[in-house]
């Protein structure tokens, strides 16, 4: 299994949290957990399947621009695989596609049924580039064209969600809100429509995220990672777990888990 992420260029670093790579043999099959941020996902080597949760497989995109998620998924692959994806902030989905971000969350919507000929034409390039170098350079291009021609002037709002972002979670919202300058209503809506859920729940699921980034950590206690991460007290920090990964963190963290192989390389 080779995972490994490439920072994006300076002009795309406020919607871009990195693009990345994960390349490897099947079978395999991959959990994606609750994530505050969307994600752009193109699988330029082989397919994965849904099992959806009656373990049921059905057929999964191969091109998709998926959402802010508060909910795990299941894929499954029986063959050698390679998947480029480019991570971005949950506001990006509005800046660079004029969609709000509340309309795809917990969703992943195929690119090209999403943006027609234009998703289709990208997907196309990205599937057929040479290499994964070529592949930023195509993305890059096309998203610095999207923000040119769609970027929204919301300033205040995009600061708050790019706070809460790397405070993990632990910001205060109420004073980002004053700061601001909006009423609660207005901040409140402004937030669902650039970052898919409501500040309460996007704060957990930013938080569970500052959690998960602990694996591989064997020197801290269930108890110490729960504090870090900002619960306050671990049967809080196990029910957010449990909700957003399927697992129970003691589980987890033990290692060797479904979907866990790329982080353990």
């Amino acid at each position: 299994m080779n995972y490994y992420t490439i920072p994006p260029p300076s002009q795309l670093s406020n919607y871009v949290r990195c693009f990345w790579v994960l390349e490897g043999g099947g079978p395999y099959t991959h959990r994606s957990m609750a994530d505050g941020c969307a994600e752009m996902v193109f699988h330029y080597k082989a397919v994965f399947d849904e099992i959806t949760s009656s373990e049921n497989i059905e057929s999964s995109f191969t091109a998709s621009l998926s959402g802010p998620s508060q909910v795990y998924r299941r894929f499954v692959t029986h063959e050698n695989f390679g998947i480029f994806g480019v991570y971005l902030y949950p506001y990006a989905i509005p800046q660079m596609f004029s969609i709000p971000t509340t309309e795809l969350s917990n969703q992943m919507p195929d690119f090209g049924a999403l943006l027609g000929g234009t998703g289709q034409v990208l997907a196309n390039k990205i599937f057929e580039a040479s290499s994964n170098a070529v592949r930023v350079k195509i993305m890059t291009e096309f998203l610095e064209k999207r923000l040119h021609t769609h970027e929204q002037k919301e300033r205040a709002i995009v600061s708050v969600i790019h706070k809460i972002v790397h405070s993990e979670g632990v910001a205060g919202v109420q004073a980002l809100a004053q700061k601001a300058f909006l009423s609660t209503r207005q901040f409140e809506r402004k937030f669902k429509d650039y970052s898919g859920f409501n500040p309460k729940l996007f704060s957990r699921i930013i938080r569970f995220q500052s959690a998960i980034r602990k694996y591989g950590n064997t020197k801290q206690s269930l108890t110490a990672i729960a504090y870090d991460c900002g619960y306050y007290d671990q049967s809080h920090f196990i029910h957010d777990f449990k909700e957003f990964s399927g697992f129970h963190p003691r589980q987890y963290f033990k290692g060797n888990n479904e979907g866990t192989a790329w982080k353990e390389e």
